[in-house]
This record gives structure tokens, sequence and C-alpha cells, in this order.
């Protein structure tokens, strides 16, 4: 009752409110990155969501689109903005998200929405993570964040999907706070961000 009513109502109703009073903070981050990054605020991107279902999610973006001689986009710790450091060091970048939980498309809690490509690298217990909705926050979150290593953030992710409830959100939520105001967990050990997963070796 609480995963197919009662936590898809709480969702979009928390999301209304907190995006009425972040307006202000939305609007303000908007206009910084719309100087910093010449215009380009939004980082949209289509992420699968549950049973794979593929949305766009929409985030603030924190990083250029600087490319090498070739072509190629450079590292992510080139590319990453001082304005877009900051941004991601309060997670400032995921309240667009909101949109996403209004939407129907994410939920507070759950595990995180990753790329398209990975759907075909899962193994079947894996793919488990996908029977939820995606979420801003999530159990492998706030075990680690981006420091944890692939094998063991999908193991957090299966194991949410288990042990989903009410008072296991709300401990979630709480801890992603404490998490935030310690700036913990965002970079792994080798890069800005999460390295791409590769498949299960």
């Amino acid at each position: 009752m609480y995963q197919s009513v009662f936590k898809p109502l709480l969702d979009r109703f928390c999301a209304f409110v907190l995006l009425v009073v972040t307006s202000p903070v939305i609007a303000v981050v908007s206009a910084v990155l719309y100087v910093a990054n010449q215009g380009n605020i939004w980082f949209l991107q289509e992420r699968p969501g549950k049973d794979g279902v593929i949305f766009t999610v929409i985030k603030f973006r924190t990083m250029n689109d600087k490319r090498d001689a070739h072509g190629n986009l450079l590292p992510d710790k080139e590319r990453l903005t001082g304005v877009g450091k900051f941004i991601r060091k309060t997670s400032l970048d995921e309240l667009p998200q909101l949109f996403n939980v209004l939407r129907g498309d994410m939920s507070f809690v759950g595990p995180r929405p990753l790329l398209v490509e990975y759907l075909a690298l899962y193994n079947p217990e894996q793919l488990r993570r996908h029977h939820v909705k995606p979420g801003i926050t999530g159990w492998a979150q706030v075990n680690g964040r981006n420091s944890v290593l692939w094998p063991q953030r999908f193991a957090y992710d299966v194991w949410y999907v288990d042990h989903i409830s009410l008072w296991l959100d709300l401990k979630i939520l709480m801890l992603t706070v404490l998490k935030v105001l310690k700036a913990d967990g965002i970079n792994s050990e080798t890069s800005v961000t999460m390295e791409k997963f590769d498949g299960n070796k």
C-alpha cells in the first residue's frame, strides 16, 4: 500500500511544496549558470526509470562542453566549472529533479537513475533496481554516494527494493541531509563523478 499509493502521493505533494519554497534559489542558480555557462543552464539526459521506461532527467548543468582538437569532450575534471563545483558540492544541481518527481518519473528516494546504456550490462539481480522508481537520493547515496564501487552500489539498490518502507525512506532522507551538509562522497577516488559502469567482470 505504501509503495503503490502513499509514496507516489507524498512524492508529488512534497515536490510541489519544495518547488514553491525553493523557487527563489532555483531562480538565482539559473541566473548564475546562465552567465557562467553562456546561456546553457540545463542538463537533460534520457535515463531508464521504473521497469526500464525511458524518461528525461533534468538537472542544473555543472560542466561545460569543451572539447579537444579531435572534437572529443575533455575529462570531467577539466570541464567542471568553479560555479559548477560549488553547485555540485551543495547538491543544488539536483533541485530541478523536483520536476521529475512532480511528473511521476522519479521518487524522492530510490536507486539513482543511471545511463540507458547500462541496461544491457546488468545481471538479473542488478536489473531488479528498476522494479521501483529511481530517486533523487537512495540507500547507495547515504552509504558512500559516488565513492562506492559499482557492485556494492547495485547491492545497496537491490537491498532497498527488498526493504522499501516509509521509515526507511525517512531514514535515507535524514541521512541525505547530513551527507549534503558534510559534502561527503561527491567524488569517486579517481574522478569528480562516478566512473562509467562497463559490465560485470
